[in-house]
């Protein structure tokens, strides 16, 4: 009995393993990734009519935070520099959002089976921060940079500046700033293809 119980257990955590999507093949041209993943451009679709951000925004973020990856997480830490001692943070899944973080998203969002290494809850979650920040600490849902110094930062971080005192962070906003604006380019060029239905998809493209 206890074979037969352990057997079933291994099977149901390989099929749940298996049901993961893969990264994108090719992460620097979004519309490659929503034709990959055409589940993903209706997840990212609604999280725009949900809160108002554009796509582009918190896909470069993503791919920043975890390259797309929902089973991500941070790097170890270690005591006394070699000895493992879990996680630098309780970051995890294709958002990188920390526990206490989403934590507040599910409670204010009513939304408490969301799952950080499922897509369409991390890009919902990316949304609602950035409509956050939009409202504390009054950035442009359209400021990938500012957005991304808030995202990294925290908003209280934000509101101290903490960002001036990391030059390295100020290079990687840089980084998804110029991502957000190649994203954005492109997915005006293929838009109308992922907007039309699986059967035109499969017939012209």
């Amino acid at each position: 009995m206890k074979i037969k119980t352990s057997i079933t257990a291994l099977v149901l955590t390989t099929s749940l393993a298996g049901c993961m999507a893969p990264p994108p093949e090719n992460p620097e041209n979004i519309c490659d990734i929503f034709r990959e993943h055409h589940s993903w451009y209706e997840g990212a679709k609604d999280m725009q009519e949900r809160w108002g951000v554009p796509i582009h925004v918190p896909m470069s973020m993503m791919y920043q935070e975890s390259s797309f990856r929902g089973d991500a997480l941070p790097p170890r830490d270690y005591l006394f520099g070699f000895i493992p001692w879990g996680r630098v943070s309780s970051a995890y899944g294709f958002a990188q959002a920390k526990t206490l973080t989403w934590d507040d998203y599910t409670r204010e969002t009513d939304n408490s089976g969301a799952d950080r290494d499922d897509f369409d809850d991390a890009i919902d979650f990316m949304g609602w921060f950035i409509y956050k920040t939009q409202k504390v600490n009054g950035v442009s849902k359209w400021d990938p940079y500012n957005q991304y110094l808030n995202y990294h930062e925290g908003w209280g971080g934000y509101k101290r500046k903490t960002y001036t005192k990391k030059a390295w962070l100020a290079k990687v906003a840089r980084k998804v700033e110029s991502r957000a604006k190649i994203y954005g380019s492109q997915l005006k060029t293929c838009e109308e293809e992922l907007d039309s239905s699986w059967l035109w998809r499969a017939l012209f493209y």
